[in-house]
């Protein structure tokens, strides 16, 4: 004689889910960054013009639109290896957690850029999201007090950190303050997103 029971969910299948989710909007973004190219490159450049304009009221719309706009796909393949990967990272915290540090880093790395770059230039690319993400990354095992997410930010800064160093020079076609205030959005977004952080028990 055998028995049937219905089959218990473990957190794995949870877990499962939310990094399956976190992954699909990953694939989403990317792969609208790439749409977004090809678009452009079928129209001779014409969406370039909808980057993040200094200080010009219009070109606040680029603060939403920037990232997803390149310079060629030489610039969209030299961004993509490091956003997939950086953002892949997050994505193990769910679709949530990936769209809300996504959101703070294009806002507010964004709206630096506007304020500070250098009058009547457009900056375009998602190198900001990628500053934004490595820096998060980095940040938030501190704000969590976690030693998994510090070796995480560690290993990162092993991979990455000449590379985001040298980024946040001034060359001439590079957009610093891009870069610079997307830093500066990722340790906000490690900041405000510190939700999860262990509670200390009462005595």
């Amino acid at each position: 004689m055998s028995f049937q029971t219905p089959a218990r969910r473990t957190g794995r299948s949870v877990d499962t889910a939310r990094i399956g989710g976190g992954l699909k909007l990953l694939v989403l973004l990317v792969g609208l960054m790439w749409l977004s190219e090809i678009v452009d490159t079928a129209m001779n450049g014409a969406l370039d013009q909808y980057g993040i304009i200094s200080r010009d009221p219009e070109g606040l719309l680029g603060v939403v639109t920037a990232p997803f706009l390149h310079l060629g796909f030489g610039h969209l393949i030299s961004n993509t290896l490091p956003l997939v990967t950086l953002g892949a990272l997050i994505a193990l915290s769910g679709a949530a957690r990936l769209f809300a540090v996504t959101a703070i880093v294009t806002v507010i790395g964004g709206i630096g850029t506007w304020l500070i770059s250098p009058p009547n230039t457009i900056t375009i690319g998602a190198s900001g999201l990628v500053f934004g993400f490595a820096a998060y990354l980095i940040a938030r095992g501190i704000f969590n007090r976690r030693l998994s997410q510090v070796l995480v930010g560690v290993l990162v800064i092993m991979v990455w950190g000449s590379a985001l160093l040298g980024g946040l020079l001034p060359q001439d076609g590079i957009s610093w303050q891009g870069h610079l205030f997307g830093a500066v959005a990722g340790v906000l977004a490690a900041w405000i997103l510190a939700d999860d952080r262990p509670k200390k028990r009462a005595g």
